[in-house]
């Protein structure tokens, strides 16, 4: 019996420790980000690809993970800044042409940024993407898998602060697992990682 118990803690401490060693997928700081120390931050409205059913989920999510940790002074959510966006046509077109340049040259505007900044009244803005939002197959197993990537910029000088990427799956037989849960999972793990 005792050798049984013993062989069981090792398991269990393994697990654990095996756990403790994930990290995501990827997550690259600045050198700049250890001088970075945000009071305001904006989340902008994310950008869901082809998963649309995801869009106000996990603008919901990061902005209240972000309260939650009270790292902020303000947290702007992507609902509020795009309440300001259909308000403000400089703006709408300011978020429009960084967006643009950063899918199609992977440039991060300093003047486009600050403007951003300046009009939204945030020192930071994160952008969201969702690169997987479904319920599929993997190794004949059937999965509920959220994937993200996330960029922090630093408003005044367009610098990106913080990239990472990363997925959660979890697998089921019979009922699926809610994909709102998966992502709450998957926000505080990578938030965990974000400079502030």
């Amino acid at each position: 019996m005792k050798k049984y118990v013993i062989k069981l803690s090792m398991i269990v401490f393994i697990f654990f420790m095996l756990q403790a060693c994930g990290g995501l997928r990827y997550s690259q700081i600045s050198p700049s980000a250890k001088n970075f120390h945000p009071q305001k931050i904006g989340v902008l409205p994310v950008d869901p690809g082809s998963y649309e059913e995801a869009r106000d989920i996990i603008d919901e999510i990061i902005a209240g993970d972000l309260v939650k940790r009270g790292w902020y002074s303000d947290v702007v959510a992507g609902e509020t800044i795009k309440r300001q966006i259909s308000g403000n046509e400089a703006l709408r077109q300011a978020v429009a042409e960084y967006i643009t340049k950063m899918a199609t040259v992977n440039y991060s505007d300093p003047s486009l940024a600050s403007q951003i900044g300046e009009t939204a009244r945030v020192d930071a803005f994160l952008i969201t993407y969702v690169d997987f939002w479904n319920y599929s197959r993997e190794a004949d197993e059937k999965v509920a898998k959220v994937g993200l990537a996330m960029k922090l910029v630093d408003a005044s000088s367009g610098s990106i602060v913080w990239k990472a990427g990363h997925h959660e799956v979890e697998d089921y037989l019979f009922i699926r697992p809610n994909l709102t849960d998966v992502a709450m999972r998957l926000v505080k793990r990578m938030l965990n990682e974000m400079p502030h």
